[in-house]
């Protein structure tokens, strides 16, 4: 049988801490909508990515808040800005880049932040029961179509997946995918 998912493409953006997002903010962080993963949002604030070479602006905040501050961005903005950040998946952040990030309060430079994120398929406990796989698995998604390829993922798994292969868009621009198309996990 098939094992199907969704695809998520994401575009660059940050996760805060409170203690940071408070220094660059005066409110609270708020929802601008709710994102696929259960208790995700992206937030209406927005902040400027900034280094010796460059700006980007209007990257969106994720929250709710992390216990650790983290910059995802595409090979194409680390080239923009001038960095070259690691692949890795969320979190694993040692030695990995140094970015400035501005708010509507100043601007603070962060070290060991800006990564660009590996790929991965969100499951809940009862998915990967049911696919056979567990958190950490490395698997192929088959895409189809004009630019047909092999992309590899790894699985992550957390009480609140909801099935869905994240990719950024790079990837998927690549792969010639859209958000919500199918594509097929080879196990």
């Amino acid at each position: 049988m098939k094992k199907l998912v969704k695809v998520g493409i994401s575009n660059r953006h940050v996760h805060l801490t409170k203690e940071v997002y408070k220094t660059l903010f005066s409110s609270e962080l708020t929802k601008k909508k709710d994102l696929t993963q259960i208790g995700d949002f992206a937030a209406n604030e927005t902040l400027t990515l900034k280094t010796e070479k460059g700006m980007i602006e209007n990257v969106r905040i994720i929250g709710p808040y992390r216990n650790y501050n983290q910059v995802e961005i595409s090979k194409s903005d680390a080239r923009k800005l001038g960095l070259n950040p690691p692949v890795r998946k969320s979190g694993d952040l040692e030695n990995s880049e140094t970015i400035t990030i501005i708010g509507e309060k100043g601007e603070i430079t962060l070290e060991n932040v800006c990564i660009l994120a590996e790929r991965h398929i969100h499951l809940n406990p009862s998915d990967a029961l049911n696919w056979q796989v567990k958190d950490g698995d490395m698997v192929s998604v088959s895409v189809k179509g004009d630019k047909s390829c092999l992309l590899n993922a790894h699985i992550k798994v957390s009480e609140n997946g909801v099935p869905a292969f994240h990719i950024d868009t790079d990837d998927a621009n690549a792969a010639l995918l859209n958000n919500d198309e199918e594509v097929e996990v080879l196990l």
